[in-house]
């Protein structure tokens, strides 16, 4: 009675003891049917076969190959020959390799887009700080040309001497130099 009692205050019962799950530690890998790829190593290599798909080395590549294939299935002797006139394993081999091709081609493109994508994100981030930036320093400058608007600069304060002096010599409070002063 106490053993059930225990069972039921915990939860378990006699006919589902399963091991514990751990919350702490990772689950173990489970078996899967398609095989384990890595998704980035997979777009790198998109990106170099993209990259050498769109050169003028590959069309040049290309071009030898098909012309080397078209002439040795012309001109080989009959029994050496692998694709006859309308080459039709050559039609085979060159859409086989535009069904691989193009579907690479579209995923180093979308990742492209993803990298313009952030990279336009920082930009817009990095434009939005240089404005903040700029309309700080605009309000500065404002409150030191207010500020500086009360200070008296070198020429105000020469402009004011020099109508305090032309205002004395018309007073005639400085005496007119003479030889007295001299002496």
């Amino acid at each position: 009675m106490r053993s059930k009692a225990t069972a039921s205050s915990t939860g378990s019962t006699a006919l589902s003891r399963s091991p514990r799950v751990r919350l702490d530690q990772p689950r173990p890998d489970r078996r899967r049917l398609l095989p384990v790829y890595d998704p980035e190593a997979f777009g790198r290599l998109s990106e170099r076969v993209a990259r050498f798909l769109g050169t003028g080395r590959f069309i040049v590549y290309m071009t030898l190959v098909i012309i080397v294939w078209v002439l040795w299935n012309i001109f080989a002797p009959t029994h050496l020959r692998f694709d006859q006139y309308p080459f039709i394993f050559l039609t085979l081999m060159l859409s086989l390799q535009a069904s691989y091709a193009a579907p690479l081609i579209l995923l180093a493109q979308n990742r492209q887009d993803d990298r313009d994508r952030v990279n336009l994100e920082q930009d817009r981030k990095q434009n939005e700080r240089s404005i903040a930036d700029t309309e700080y320093l605009t309000r500065e400058i404002a409150a030191l040309r207010m500020g500086l608007g009360e200070v008296a600069t070198r020429d105000w304060i020469r402009s004011e001497f020099q109508d305090l002096i032309k205002e004395m010599d018309e007073r005639r409070l400085f005496p007119a130099e003479s030889d007295e002063g001299d002496r």
